[in-house]
């Protein structure tokens, strides 16, 4: 039997998707709680793959891995939470044996947070726009060699949450980097730094430079499209998340609050 799972983590924790010796990263903390409740042996030998291997300091509110199982009794959201710590198991589905999670994905959708430091919101829609369709983004990427520079933007949002400004970009694919060079292009247009022929140039590649990537640790994997793919959701496993991202939220707020006060009462 094959199965995916819909999964979340918080990238923060560990030094990526893939998995590297000597380091916790997504990939290795799955494969240890599939191998200690017997659901794999050998991963190769089970297929699994993931749809998408973010760096060191990428988080996912959806991420998706597949697998083979003899055993998808033990493959189940609530069994395997008891397992993770720092990725969470928010539904289960049932697949055809050829199924690849990245390669059957008809598109991915990034979120990036910055704290607002007065951006002109209306300069980086302007500039947003012009990321839209089809382009090289040699300039907006760290290049693998032989990989086509060509992709294309399907949907880019800026919108205002208080005082965070969350940058929304989808796409059929995208390259390596590329959400956070563009991040770092918006960021400075709302700052005046750049305007929108200076980006013009950039994606006509009629200059040298590149932007560098925008910190990756605000970076979150929001959303992967798949066509005619259900996840059954697990209430109890459900429950559990919330509460443990709520704790995560509770301390980070409050912490955030503790140095804005700190920068404040500064002379």
């Amino acid at each position: 039997m094959r199965i995916v799972l819909k999964i979340a983590y918080d990238g923060s924790k560990f030094y990526g998707f893939q998995r590297q010796p000597d380091v916790r990263t997504v990939e290795g903390e799955l494969l240890n709680a599939l191998r200690k409740l017997g659901v794999i042996g050998d991963p190769k030998e089970a297929r699994f793959q993931g749809a998408s291997r973010t760096d060191r300091g990428v988080s996912a509110f959806f991420n998706v891995v597949a697998f083979n199982t003899e055993n998808p009794k033990l493959a189940v959201p609530r069994i395997l939470n008891h397992q993770l710590r720092d990725v969470w198991v928010l539904g289960i589905a049932e697949v055809p044996e050829d199924f690849h999670p990245r390669f059957y994905a008809r598109g991915k959708t990034y979120r990036y947070y910055l704290l607002d430091e007065g951006f002109d919101i209306d300069a980086m829609r302007d500039c947003g726009f012009l990321f839209m369709g089809e382009h090289n983004f040699s300039n907006f990427a760290r290049l693998e060699r032989g990989k086509n520079p060509v992709r294309r933007i399907t949907d880019l949002k800026i919108a205002k949450q208080n005082d965070i400004v969350v940058i929304e970009i989808s796409g059929e694919s995208f390259l390596w980097e590329m959400v956070r060079r563009i991040v770092t292009a918006l960021k400075l247009c709302g700052l005046g730094v750049l305007g929108m022929n200076e980006i013009r140039e950039m994606l006509e590649l009629k200059v040298k430079r590149k932007l560098p990537p925008a910190p990756a640790e605000n970076l979150v994997l929001w959303r992967i499209e798949y066509e005619n793919l259900r996840f059954e959701i697990d209430e109890y496993s459900l429950e559990k998340a919330k509460k443990e991202f709520f704790e995560r939220y509770k301390l980070a707020a409050v912490r955030a609050s503790l140095f804005r006060d700190f920068y404040a009462g500064l002379p």
